[in-house]
């Protein structure tokens, strides 16, 4: 009944997900709305989650507990972490930092679902600054066998460890109360909890939030591109007009296509710039001038004027463009293949991206900026619907 979350989930994926399992939790975090003008989708979520625990799909635990976690993918050195309840913290504290901005319409849905169900149905994703004691709690834990093991569509292997020994518990929480956090993933969620914290009559347990905490650095997660689609944007006008900011040179396809010419392209350290495809051409931009590099606001951190993500925002996507940064007007893909074909079927065009380094990500949180939306993906992905948390004990 897993899923991935919501926001990695398209509609023809919400279909397929609901249709493989009646109890699958995409029918919670994407809950279709009642037929008719006005169908509230909260409550819909809310009266499956209740029907689900009269009829025993869901149990409540009878003890509190945190759940090590450990996420294994195919070729890539394991994550691990920690998923339980995280304090959120008082306006203007440091324990827990953005990165991002946020969409306030897309925050207002998670804050109605959060409100609906008083559960909180899937887990934010904290990156922790690296300490030895969680290191050594966590090798410790992950030496007996786990109570859960699930592999997903992308061959990522998630383990689940259930720990209840109080004196266990107080070590994990008093080494992880020594360290700050940066949010990796959750940004919406983890400002509907704080919107939804300070609605009178929110209740108990509306002072946290769920999250799986991960290090920093070895043991911890990894980033990826996400990448930028602009729909009703023809290739050649879209060229046109970068040109006036950067220098434009066409990009060899023939006879590996353009999703394997970005590929490439990205797996290639040292190249720089951005790639702009329709699906068949692909064209790179690079050296911007000095009116583009302007564009980014000079009273900003450093660490934020130099993400490639703030020059595509600022001096190419609004100044050369003129798009404005809406789920509108620039859409979002996870992978190139994606982009390439959301390209395609929208007539647009594709901007491809560089990740930021972990690094980079903590520098921009800690300096007190956020990215753009949408500008980093965290990997592997924890899956929605292993650990559910009632915001009432």
């Amino acid at each position: 009944m897993s899923s991935p979350a919501y926001d990695l989930v398209t509609p023809a994926g919400r279909e397929r997900l609901a249709g493989t399992d009646p109890h699958n939790v995409v029918r919670l975090i994407l809950p279709a709305p009642e037929p008719g003008p006005g169908g509230r989708s909260a409550e819909v979520a809310a009266a499956t989650l209740r029907r689900w625990q009269d009829e025993g799909v869901l149990v409540r635990d009878d003890e509190p507990a945190l759940w090590c976690y450990e996420l294994r993918p195919a070729a890539a050195p394991a994550t691990t972490g920690w998923l339980g309840a995280v304090a959120l913290p008082p306006a203007g504290s440091s324990a827990v930092l953005p990165h991002e901005d946020t969409y306030p319409v897309a925050v207002e849905g998670r804050r109605a679902l959060l409100a609906a169900t008083s559960t909180d149905l899937e887990p934010i994703v904290l990156a922790h600054d690296p300490d030895p004691e969680v290191t050594a709690l966590t090798d410790v834990v992950r030496q007996g066998a786990p109570v859960m093991t699930v592999e997903d569509a992308d061959g990522v292997e998630h383990r689940l460890w259930r720990v209840t020994d109080r004196a266990l518990l107080d070590r994990v929480v008093a080494a992880l109360a020594r360290t700050g956090a940066v949010i990796a993933d959750g940004h919406h969620r983890f400002a509907a909890a704080r919107a939804h914290a300070r609605t009178p009559g929110a209740g108990p347990g509306s002072d946290r939030v769920l999250a799986l905490v991960t290090p920093m650095g070895p043991g911890g997660l990894r980033v990826d591109p996400i990448h930028r689609v602009i729909p009703d944007l023809d290739l050649e006008p879209a060229v046109d007009a970068a040109s006036a900011g950067f220098r434009v040179a066409e990009v060899t396809t023939a006879g590996i296509g353009a999703a394997d010419a970005v590929r490439r392209w990205l797996g290639t350290p040292d190249e720089a710039g951005f790639l702009v495809t329709d699906g068949s051409r692909v064209v790179r931009l690079t050296e911007p001038s000095a009116d583009v590099r302007a564009t980014v606001p000079p009273e900003a951190p450093p660490a934020w004027r130099g993400l490639d993500v703030v020059l595509a925002h600022y001096g190419l996507l609004e100044r050369l463009w003129h798009r404005p940064d809406d789920p509108d007007s620039v859409l979002i893909a996870h992978s190139v293949d994606e982009a390439v074909r959301l390209a395609a079927d929208r007539a647009g065009v594709a901007l491809l991206l560089r990740a930021p380094s972990p690094s980079d990500v903590a520098a921009v949180a800690r300096a007190g900026a956020r990215m753009p939306r949408k500008s980093t993906l965290f990997v592997p992905k924890p899956r929605t619907g292993l650990v559910l948390r009632p915001l009432a004990d």
